[in-house]
């Protein structure tokens, strides 16, 4: 829906009157967009059911019957006025909104939609000043603008959420990072409602995990550490309260079940030290002294993947076997669409392992861009499912956009999941004295890692 009422709004810029025809159950997320686009009064006609469950004979009934002649009524009726109540205006970036104790704070809070359904840090003055005299940045500068609501996020706005969100002051130089990458425009936020339902990770990479005391090892993808927990939980409080996703009753986010935060990745770097391997953040083009806030999409996570056995190649297909699950026919989505990222969290034991044996992670890289495959049919089939239907790997090997490798006749000729295998994150973290790893499945052109060096106010 988003990107159909962006296209509508093109269009009515350009003249020319338009009607979003959507799926039903996206009318609110698609009015919602059409406020913060300018554009409340293109229509929409929703078709009703869902196309992908229907047959062919009855989507074309629905459409013959009840679309088209709705989408023609719409037409001749011309753009209408909006019958909406006028939204209510956003306070100013210093107002003191509501005045209480904690429980009136809370509940002044979650009924103006401004909670994560958790109760929040009340951000008073104090508090807020508290945060931003942990950065150089000046209160009132803009970091972006972010979708759906067009909202500016504001250095100050980044100081407030972290209060709310059980942060502590000195972590604002992270929280400012993570929202330049949820900023750039290459992270593409205005995606970040789509019906996947796919979650931002935060990684860490540098000294400030130890500075800052984030957890990098046992449990370190569990709640309990404030400082992994209370980032996580910022990145989604942010989205919801700037960006202006929400879940129903306003029905901006259209994950269709989708899943909550993640807590902040951090990176033992320790243990990659001691391997003499680089860290994340210089695979991400950053130097070893500094420390740096990647942030991704994760569209689903694998099983604990636990390796062993005699030889670096057991340890090696164990991890190929977990990762060709997570990943599956949904590697669709980066042949489609030119991008694809996974995330590869290492046990250290593992890891020490394969570089025992002279594995490096150009070596894991390697292995897993030969050995992870599917059929070309699972693809076709997948790409279908979630409603690409002119997917076509042939089209791709001719158009130059795919290589030789996806050529064939055969719909179930094994091909390779990972176009580019060196796009691929390497993570060392996790029990150091467990054989487990576990893998991040991120999602094509959707939340692509961004990454942004990390304020050093030492």
């Amino acid at each position: 829906m988003p990107a159909v009422m962006r296209a509508a709004a093109t269009a009515e810029r350009a003249g020319v009157p338009a009607v979003a025809i959507g799926g039903a159950g996206f009318e609110g997320m698609g009015r919602a967009i059409g406020r913060s686009l300018g554009v409340p009064h293109v229509p929409i006609v929703s078709y009703p059911g869902v196309i992908l469950t229907d047959d062919t004979a009855t989507f074309r009934t629905k459409m013959r019957d009840q679309v088209a002649p709705a989408v023609v009524d719409a037409l001749v009726a011309g753009s209408t006025t909006t019958t909406e109540a006028a939204p209510e205006r956003d306070p100013r970036p210093t107002d003191v909104v509501v005045t209480g104790d904690l429980d009136a704070v809370t509940d002044h809070f979650e009924a103006r939609g401004w909670t994560d359904g958790l109760p929040i840090v009340p951000p008073t003055p104090d508090r807020v000043a508290a945060f931003l005299a942990r950065t150089r940045r000046d209160p009132d500068e803009v970091l972006g603008v972010l979708a759906p609501e067009q909202r500016q996020a504001t250095v100050r706005s980044v100081a407030v959420t972290g209060v709310m969100a059980g942060c502590r002051p000195e972590h604002m130089p992270v929280l400012v990072a993570v929202v330049e990458c949820l900023a750039d425009p290459v992270w593409r936020v205005q995606d970040a409602g789509s019906t996947p339902g796919w979650e931002p990770l935060v990684v860490l990479s540098g000294p400030v995990v130890e500075r800052l005391d984030f957890n990098s090892g046992t449990g370190v993808m569990r709640v309990g550490r404030r400082a992994n927990t209370s980032v996580g939980r910022f990145t989604r409080l942010y989205l919801r309260n700037v960006a202006g996703l929400r879940i129903p009753p306003e029905h901006t986010d259209q994950g269709a079940i989708a899943s909550t935060f993640q807590v902040a990745l951090a990176e033992n770097d320790r243990a990659v030290v001691e391997l003499g391997w680089p860290s994340f953040r210089r695979d991400r083009g950053f130097a070893e002294d500094e420390s740096v806030v990647t942030v991704q999409s994760v569209v689903t996570v694998s099983a604990p993947i636990y390796s062993g056995g005699e030889t670096v190649r057991d340890h090696l297909d164990a991890l190929t076997r977990g990762m060709a699950d997570a990943i599956g026919p949904w590697a669709y989505t980066g042949l489609e669409f030119g991008a694809f990222h996974p995330l590869v969290v290492l046990g250290p034991a593992v890891a020490a392992v394969l570089a025992r044996g002279g594995v490096d992670k150009a070596a894991v890289r390697a292995h897993l861009g030969e050995h992870l495959v599917v059929t070309a049919s699972a693809l076709q089939r997948c790409a279908w499912n979630v409603g690409s239907t002119s997917f076509d790997l042939d089209a791709k090997v001719a158009s130059g956009e795919l290589d030789a490798r996806y050529a064939g006749t055969d719909p179930d000729r094994l091909v390779p999941m990972l176009a580019r295998a060196g796009d691929l994150g390497i993570v060392l973290a996790g029990n150091e004295s467990r054989n487990q790893s576990r893998g991040f499945v991120q999602n094509h052109v959707q939340g692509v890692p961004v990454s942004r060096r990390i304020e050093d106010l030492s």
